[in-house]
């Protein structure tokens, strides 16, 4: 018998076989006696019971009767079915283990095998670690489609969804889209895409809206195939649903398009006068004249610092550390950024800025030569490195230009108001306050074009001001109707009179930020293009199961997933045997694929063939005539 956790547990220790009962009964359809079909022994190892060898003694109708599938109708054991999947040998316990070390803390398989091996004694392959992961996900995205309904209705019950669209990879390549709701942080679903298409992403919209309703607002980045497949099942819908622009990538997109010239130009500029590495080469050959005696001089350069009077340098060594800091500040220059990349940063605008205070400190200190010798030639060569900083004319002239741009784009962000938060700031607190203060931002972002247009010089030599507003005001015409319409009327039992949709797609940015860094921490790789491109598409929803709201509708607890997916596996058979297999669908585990990329994996065993080479090389060996080619 199956049953009793700490018996079975002492006796699969002992290597001891368990018989494993079926319940007799009457036959399911006539309701005749049973007979015993056969009784078969398998190895069966799960977490709560150890590894043993389960005999299941298996039932048939002695009449033969048959399931509308063409099965005959049997009995199984039931205890048996709990705990590991038919014909399996890995319990659904230790599936469930795997899954969650593999996709939620993003173990190695060597490390999962390891804490196996400590904690429960057992030991698996790592080809097994990778099966029991894929099975995990198979099973996961069965059950998150069953519980479709109740994930329907709780949304329903929110006054509808979000619906958050964007899409990720790695140098192109291993597109995953996903689907996410944005007021309850869930990931509704996921696809593997070739390329970010719009003819890829409206029918897994379609999908999204069968499941799951249709939203009450979308919110996008601005790439065209996101674009065009929202408006398109807008269209398809027939609703007033607001198609909402990320504020963010607006903003990135106005301040790559204005400043991405001016700056290339001023690093290409850095790059061909060779500030940086001269910089760093100079700090190091200092750096090593100073020697052992460096940890103390650093002490006595804060020291000159904090108790200098005039502009000169200390002397002897402490010039020279003096001098090392100097050039080790310059190449600090990503200090002033915000970490928040370009364009909100401009790092190289920041390393022209310090540059240029540094040479005119170097000429201060000039005025007064150091006495030292070699305090002297070190001051002479950080002048000669910072020297086209200051003489060049195209540095001045393009971080003027720069910087004027750089004003523009600062002068709208803090329109759109964002800036990095300050604790002086206070935040709305309620949906009411927030939607009053996006109106204050849609007027803002209105009086700033008003004065953008006052301003614009019609006439004169202030060409490059005239292309900058209007390329601001371009942007904001073409895209100005989509940033507005986050306040989302809820109905009347909801609780709430509104609520308000998150106007940037920072919450899918966070989302694949944590997947990738995830994805770095298991493989050890930086790039990651091959791991992108083997991730199946169902890893985005195990990241739900850190929601305990999702981890409740979808089987109340991660204790008893297990026992979920037995059930999952319970009702798919069920529903083999009721359907004949005339009515069966045809089998599908995905979407249909449309081939729009160049290369994409699946071709590559093929185009990759040794045969296919072989074929290529012969036609080209051959002695035929050539012929030319024809329009």
């Amino acid at each position: 018998m199956l049953g009793g956790e700490g018996r079975a547990r002492a006796l699969s220790a002992s290597g001891i076989v368990l018989a494993v009962a079926t319940e007799e009964g009457p036959c399911q359809k006539c309701s005749g006696t049973t007979q015993v079909q056969k009784s078969k022994g398998h190895r069966v190892v799960t977490l709560g019971l150890g590894a043993f060898v389960a005999r299941e003694t298996v039932r048939v109708c002695a009449a033969g009767c048959t399931h509308p599938s063409g099965e005959l109708i049997t009995r199984r054991s039931e205890a048996l079915a709990r705990h590991v999947a038919p014909g399996a040998v890995y319990g659904y316990d230790i599936e469930v283990h795997v899954g969650l070390e593999r996709f939620l803390r993003h173990r190695q398989r060597e490390e999962i095998r390891s804490s196996l091996k400590e904690h429960y004694g057992l030991r698996l392959s790592s080809g097994q670690i990778s099966k029991l992961a894929k099975r995990f996900l198979h099973h996961l995205e069965k059950l998150h489609a069953s519980r479709a309904p109740a994930i329907r209705e709780a949304l329903a019950h929110d006054g509808g969804y979000p619906l958050h669209i964007d899409a990720t990879g790695e140098d192109g390549r291993g597109t995953l889209f996903v689907a996410y709701a944005g007021w309850r942080g869930w990931v509704l679903d996921a696809w593997k895409l070739t390329t970010e298409r719009a003819d890829q992403v409206l029918p897994c919209l379609r999908v999204v809206v069968a499941r799951f309703g249709a939203p009450c607002a979308i919110m996008r980045d601005l790439g065209p195939a996101m674009t065009q497949a929202a408006i398109a099942l807008v269209g398809e819908l027939d609703k007033e649903i607001p198609i909402l622009r990320c504020h963010l990538h607006f903003l990135r997109d106005v301040g790559k398009d204005l400043l991405s010239p001016w700056y290339d130009h001023l690093r290409n500029l850095v790059r061909r006068f060779r500030v940086r590495s001269c910089l760093r080469s100079l700090a190091r050959d200092l750096g090593r004249k100073l020697g052992e005696q460096l940890v103390d001089l650093r002490n006595c350069v804060i020291a000159w610092v904090e108790d200098a009077v005039d502009h000169t340098l200390p002397p002897r060594l402490a010039g020279v550390a003096m001098i090392r800091a100097l050039a080790q500040w310059v190449l600090d220059y990503t200090y002033d950024g915000s970490n928040l990349g370009f364009p909100f940063d401009r790092p190289y605008l920041d390393l022209y800025r310090r540059c240029f205070k540094v040479r005119r400190a170097v000429d201060a200190f000039l005025r007064r030569p150091p006495d030292d010798v070699t305090v002297r030639r070190a001051l002479q060569s950080l002048a000669r490195i910072l020297d086209p900083i200051v003489s060049e004319p195209l540095f001045a002239a393009t971080a003027a230009t720069l910087t004027s741009r750089a004003t523009l784009f600062d002068e709208l962000r803090a329109t759109l108001r964002l800036h990095p938060p300050t604790p002086k700031v206070k935040s709305a607190t309620t949906p009411e306050e927030t939607a009053t203060d996006l109106h204050d931002i849609q007027q803002s972002l209105e009086v700033l074009t008003t004065s953008l247009r006052r301003r614009r010089p019609e006439r004169g030599p202030a060409q490059d001001t005239r292309e900058a507003i209007d390329l601001v005001l371009d942007h904001v015409e073409r895209h100005g109707h989509s940033l507005w319409g986050h306040a989302i009327d809820l109905p009347q039992d909801a609780g709430a009179s509104i609520r308000i949709v998150d106007r940037t797609n920072n919450q899918v940015e966070g989302y694949f930020h944590g997947i990738k860094r995830g994805e770095r921490r298991r493989s050890g790789r930086k790039s990651l293009t091959h791991d992108f491109e083997c991730l199946p598409a169902a890893a985005a929803l195990a990241t739900n199961l850190t929601k305990s709201d999702y981890v409740h509708l979808l089987c109340g607890s991660l204790e008893r997933l297990p026992a979920a997916f037995a059930a999952i596996d319970a009702a798919e058979k069920t529903e083999r045997f009721a359907t004949p297999p005339s009515h069966r669908p045809p089998h599908q585990t995905s979407m249909p694929e449309i081939a729009t990329a160049s290369l994409p994996r699946q071709d590559r065993p093929t185009v990759r063939a040794t045969t296919l080479k072989a074929f290529i090389e012969a036609a080209a060996r051959s002695r035929a005539p050539r012929v030319a080619a024809t329009s």
